[in-house]
């Protein structure tokens, strides 16, 4: 969820924290509450915000994203920054459910005027672009009497030429299918046709797939299993089947941001249940089990169904982030850095890149986590997890009076609670540091799984040495143990503490 509040102390402090050497040290990484966010599928794009479109910054100079032979791209070009964050381009279903069939998205900046020149986009000019991989121009957005791009023009131009092809191809697959039936080798080249265009359709690659084992071919199993099941439809690059899924996971998102987790998760499954293909709702869903419920074992499952299917950058990038999480609280500390760069190689997320700096920051590597606590910035220079996160590491390194300028400037952010206390206890101030642990002990976190492990980092973090000894913070983190019911999916049982009980609502 973002939250639209103003930080004008930290932007005073932004240039010190970017240049520190952080004294913060941690008796070993841990992975919670300290690295922000989760709420709303975990997404970078906020407030109400479903799907959200894998845009690639291109600048002058930066290659354009490639995308499989037989696929397409879609060039923005964008009037300025600030009109690209309010553009409706960011959220589409049928762009982020397209990027599940490998369709590339290139937002193209203002100064890349190499771009910009190839396809006649002057300055002062919006565009979008449809194109094949080759550069050549398919099709070009309409604009509105604004001159900005009508999203619904560039989504039809989409939607039509996928259509389009799939029923050439279709035509070239059910022709091979019937010399398949008569043995007939000659096939083997139509097929193979189909299958090098399987990532667009992957349906259809499947059947090519089966096809040519029938005539003693083989595929290579591991691009099999990234088509996803037999029976699994492909991304709905419509907007029929999505319209109804993006009702559903909208009233979950507004039933989580007020609070109400019960109907989230209902709702949220209801929408992975309707359309088993669309994995923007099967991100929504992992990260309520993960973040909000701790159902671990639940969200392992669901962001390894991610995995095993087509799936756009950004509910890959989500499904890998929550694994290496729930990996390092595990304590397989190698396995869920793994996870987090491999997120990071499909597509940026701030959380990530804030995560990765609470594990170097516990491991005494101060200069490398500040340099993914600028990454972080680079991405995302006004998120309120960004910049309370930094406050935590501008008091440990002393920079107090700016950290209690950001902490009291936000101390109202309800789910921000734990590094607000992290805050107020290196800056000395026992009593509100303790005021805000049990904010989010008691009034944040509402289910105890979750609960639980927040307790055991708090424990364990370096930020709360001056508690640990506190009979009060004892006593008010009684509920602490490691990791709730962690499964074979992603990491070794047998380093956890699991526990056979279901998570208990607090009442």
């Amino acid at each position: 969820m973002m939250m639209k509040t103003s930080f004008s102390p930290f932007r005073a402090a932004t240039a010190a924290f970017l240049a520190l050497n952080f004294l913060a040290q941690t008796a070993f990484a841990t992975c919670g509450g300290g690295g922000g966010g989760g709420m709303g599928g975990s997404a970078p794009g906020g407030g109400s915000v479903t799907y959200v479109v894998p845009w690639v910054v291109t600048s002058e100079g930066k290659v354009l994203p490639k995308a499989p032979a037989g696929s397409l791209i879609v060039l923005w070009f964008p009037l300025t920054a600030k009109a690209a964050a309010d553009s409706d381009m960011r959220s589409s279903s049928v762009l982020t459910l397209a990027a599940a069939r490998c369709v590339a998205d290139a937002l193209i900046t203002s100064d890349n005027k190499t771009v910009r020149a190839k396809y006649g986009v002057t300055d002062g000019t919006e565009a979008a672009i449809l194109t094949r991989p080759d550069g050549s121009e398919i099709a070009r957005a309409t604009l509105s009497k604004k001159g900005v791009v009508v999203t619904s023009s560039i989504e039809k131009a989409l939607s039509t030429e996928i259509k389009t092809q799939e029923k050439a191809l279709t035509l070239v697959l059910t022709g091979a299918e019937k010399k398949v039936k008569a043995k007939d080798q000659s096939a083997v080249a139509e097929l193979q046709q189909v299958w090098g265009d399987r990532c667009l359709f992957p349906s259809l690659g499947k059947r090519a797939a089966k096809g040519l084992r029938t005539l003693g071919i083989n595929v290579d199993a591991a691009e099999l299993k990234k088509l996803g099941m037999d029976n699994l439809a492909d991304p709905d690059v419509t907007g029929v089947r999505t319209a109804a899924v993006e009702r559903i996971i909208k009233a979950g998102l507004k039933a989580e941001i007020a609070g109400d987790f019960v109907t989230a998760g209902k709702r949220y499954k209801e929408a992975s249940e309707l359309d088993p293909s669309d994995t923007t709702a099967l991100r929504f869903l992992g990260e309520y089990y993960r973040h909000q419920t701790g159902q671990w074992d639940l969200a392992g499952r669901v962001f390894n169904r991610i995995l095993a299917q087509p799936a756009d950058p950004v509910a890959r990038a989500v499904a890998l982030h929550g694994l290496g999480k729930m990996t390092i609280h595990s304590g397989n500390y190698a396995a869920g850095l793994a996870k987090f760069h491999e997120s990071l190689e499909v597509f940026p997320l701030a959380i990530t890149y804030r995560n990765l700096a609470v594990y170097w920051f516990s491991e005494k590597e101060t200069e490398k986590a500040a340099g993914y606590m600028r990454e972080a910035f680079a991405l995302k220079p006004n998120d309120q997890y960004n910049q309370i996160f930094a406050a935590v590491y501008l008091a440990a390194a002393g920079k107090k009076d700016e950290a209690l300028a950001i902490a009291k400037d936000n101390e109202k952010i309800l789910e921000a609670s734990y590094n607000l206390a992290a805050i107020y206890a290196q800056t000395g101030d026992r009593k509100k540091a303790m005021e805000m642990l049990r904010r989010h002990f008691e009034t944040y976190e509402r289910y105890d799984a979750v609960r639980a492990m927040e307790m055991k980092e708090a424990r364990d973090d370096y930020m709360f040495i001056a508690l640990h000894q506190d009979p009060d913070f004892i006593a008010m983190t009684k509920l602490a143990r490691n990791a709730w019911m962690i499964g074979n999916e992603f990491c070794d049982p047998a380093s956890l503490l699991a526990s056979p009980e279901a998570p208990l609502r607090r009442m």
